[in-house]
């Protein structure tokens, strides 16, 4: 059984865009008066991270016992059971998958930027693959594609569309690609998401 008053930390980062899924979550289910945010670096060797998740990645989720959960949408789902209620995810039947699968694709958007993102990061202008950030690109536009012909319903907020809010809050942040012009449906759909959710703004990164 999940302890219901119980306070748990979370490992992440506040420029994240996992993170900030587990943020948003957090603040629409009323628990933020209950989670620590405690920064992690991923590239540290000696940063805990590692030790509370083999994979050394964020958003990591710590109950009081230490015990960890991950990944982010791991962890919004026990919020939503700590918070005893579910208006994130469904909890059963198609609804609940065809939700799931939404989500993992507003993911794969933001897992995509990231790793052209980190291109520039870990390489020299000389070492840049454009193959592998075509690759990558490619996932970015085809996933926002998809959303183009289908955007997710801007209300009630639910798992897809903090997904989404959060993968496109990273796109514009980073600008690993240009978006906007390109996709005016998901562009219109995030305006009209952050003036319905106001945990998007209370959750945007800092300037960079």
């Amino acid at each position: 059984m999940i302890a219901t008053n119980e306070r748990f930390v979370l490992r992440s980062t506040l420029t994240s865009p996992f993170g900030r899924k587990a943020r948003m979550a957090i603040d629409i289910l009323g628990l933020t008066g209950r989670i620590d945010v405690v920064p992690a670096n991923t590239l540290d060797d000696h940063d805990t991270l590692r030790e509370q998740n083999p994979l050394g990645k964020m958003p990591c989720l710590l109950l009081a016992d230490g015990t960890p959960i991950f990944d982010s949408g791991v962890i919004i789902e026990f919020l939503q059971e700590v918070a005893g209620r579910a208006p994130l995810v469904p909890t059963s039947g198609l609804a609940r998958y065809k939700a799931l699968t939404q989500a993992r694709l507003a993911d794969g958007i933001a897992e995509a930027a990231l790793l052209m993102v980190y291109e520039g990061r870990f390489r020299e202008p000389s070492q840049y693959s454009q193959r592998w950030l075509d690759h990558q690109r490619g996932k970015v536009t085809r996933g926002l594609a998809a959303f183009e012909r289908e955007p997710p319903a801007t209300t009630p907020t639910d798992i897809v569309g903090i997904g989404l809010a959060c993968a496109l809050g990273y796109l514009d942040w980073r600008k690993p690609v240009s978006w906007r012009d390109n996709y005016p449906r998901v562009a219109e759909w995030l305006a009209a998401f952050s003036k319905c959710e106001p945990a998007f703004a209370r959750t945007e990164a800092p300037a960079a």
